[in-house]
């Protein structure tokens, strides 16, 4: 569960974008568990740099395609695998890591194609245990509709992989008196406007935070439907989380898809 989020902050941290706390190590317990040591910080709520970190979170998304243009600018061809400098470009969707969205595991195994690595990694990964534990009949049918309906969505929509925090919500970021932080990512590379998603669901990021983000990433065309399809992974991560009660806007939400 830790090396995910080790190997997370140490990936955002190499960017040297956005502060994180510093990774030092992850234990194992003789006793069975273990414990991660990180730096401590002394934070507070989100506040006075909320636009700042708008900007910051941009910036983030379009490091690995920004990397990308400087290698090709140089005449360079390089893929997965290849080094420059601390980063390489990654030219595909996935992590090197394993990483937990709350408490459960997200395989990050890499895939060229967006739409692809997310069916099945992120929507057919959560609801595989929807079926597991409830068997839930509508759920289930409204999934093998939208299934089919999801690639055409991303219909002439350029994604570059960008490295993401993977579960920004309110309660994972903060600043201090020198700046923004996040922190408790499950980061990988994948469609930047998945960030948002979570970010806008359960408040807690003022309107200076998304006015900053998309000064720098303007909506693409289809973004408040894909928002609202990125809405889904984490209203059933909830639901896998927390039980029924997230059950009504899991099926709501795939109904709207649907239309």
């Amino acid at each position: 569960m830790f090396e995910g989020e080790m190997a997370s902050l140490e990936a955002i941290q190499k960017t040297n974008i956005v502060r994180v706390p510093q990774p030092i190590k992850v234990i194992d317990l003789p006793g069975g568990g273990a414990m991660f040591v990180m730096e401590y910080l002394k934070m507070k709520h989100l506040n006075k740099y909320s636009s700042k970190l708008g900007e910051q979170i941009a910036d983030l998304h379009l490091y690995n395609q920004k990397l990308g243009e400087k290698l090709r600018k140089e005449g360079n061809t390089i893929g997965k695998g290849a080094s420059y400098s601390e980063f390489q470009y990654v030219d595909k969707f996935g992590f090197h890591k394993a990483t937990c969205c709350g408490y459960i595991p997200q395989v990050n195994e890499w895939q060229s194609d967006w739409p692809s690595f997310f069916i099945r990694h992120r929507l057919q990964a959560q609801l595989d245990l929807i079926e597991k534990d409830y068997g839930d009949r509508e759920a289930r049918e409204l999934w093998s509709q939208l299934k089919v309906k999801i690639p055409e969505m991303f219909s002439g929509v350029e994604i570059v992989p960008a490295l993401l925090h993977g579960d920004l919500w309110a309660g994972n970021v903060a600043e201090d008196d020198s700046g923004p932080i996040i922190f408790d990512p499950a980061s990988f590379y994948g469609h930047s406007e998945f960030e948002l998603a979570i970010a806008g669901m359960f408040g807690g990021f003022s309107s200076s935070f998304f006015s900053a983000y998309h000064s720098k990433i303007p909506k693409a065309p289809g973004f408040e439907k894909r928002n609202k399809l990125y809405q889904l992974f984490n209203y059933i991560n909830h639901w896998n989380h927390f039980g029924t009660g997230y059950r009504g806007p899991t099926i709501n939400i795939m109904r709207k898809l649907l239309k």
